[in-house]
């Protein structure tokens, strides 16, 4: 989608172009596994961070961290920072934060096998958020891991997942299965695992246990990438 199309638009018309383009794009997810397990050799964290410069214009920077799968070892990190063109709108999140993303991506030395975004997939109105919208620019599967949850139809809450590490409850909105609470360390809050695209979310929930270390209670790529936004935002905000 050329975003350059919708300057001069009003709120209402961006919506409504949003909406129709998230409706196309969603019948084409697939929330079945497209790879084998052992086929996974790296994998990549996304995250951005926000801020205003000195002007009042949005800012945000693009934080990619890719990391061996099987080591943990960090293989490569890039970062693409610019101004903020969309405004915020509820559930389409996504056309703000992709034209950085994807500046970013274009960045990267390494290809990783599979992205995860600090965000949702699935688990969104219209099963379009950025997980599962990046991934048809990105060509790799994709799924989300939220820090706090998305009530993606307003009311829907989750069941609190038994206090053991490796835990969870279904997210299910009128009998679908939308997404997954899941507890990556015994006592600790749960994190919200959704579908991007070409994964299931079983595959994705067991990754992302892999990829939790004692260190937090989010997988290390999108930790490593929401660590690196915040440095890399005090930088920027100071060049202002």
């Amino acid at each position: 989608m050329n975003f350059e199309n919708c300057k001069g638009m009003s709120e209402e018309e961006m919506q409504e172009k949003f909406r129709a383009f998230q409706e196309e794009l969603s019948s084409r997810i697939s929330c079945a596994d497209s790879f084998h397990l052992s086929d996974i050799k790296t994998v990549a964290g996304i995250d951005l961070a926000y801020w205003q410069n000195e002007n009042g214009d949005e800012q945000a920077v693009c934080c990619i961290v890719i990391i061996d799968f099987t080591t943990h070892e960090v293989i490569e990190r890039q970062h693409f920072s610019g101004k903020i063109n969309v405004p915020y709108m509820p559930g389409f999140l996504a056309f703000r934060e992709l034209p950085l993303i994807l500046e970013t991506v274009k960045l990267l030395e390494n290809i990783p096998d599979i992205y995860i975004f600090d965000g949702n997939g699935y688990l969104h109105p219209r099963h379009m958020g950025i997980a599962s919208h990046a991934s048809f620019y990105l060509d790799r599967p994709t799924f989300g891991i939220a820090k706090t949850y998305f009530r993606a139809d307003k009311k829907t809450d989750y069941t609190e997942p038994s206090p053991e590490s490796g835990s969870f409850t279904d997210i299910v909105i009128g009998g679908e299965v939308y997404g997954r609470a899941l507890r990556t360390h015994t006592g600790v809050r749960p994190v919200f695992v959704s579908v991007g695209n070409n994964i299931s979310l079983d595959t994705a929930c067991n990754i992302a246990l892999t990829l939790t270390d004692k260190e937090s209670h989010i997988p290390i790529p999108t930790r490593l990438a929401d660590l690196d936004t915040h440095v890399m935002r005090e930088k920027l905000r100071s060049q202002n």
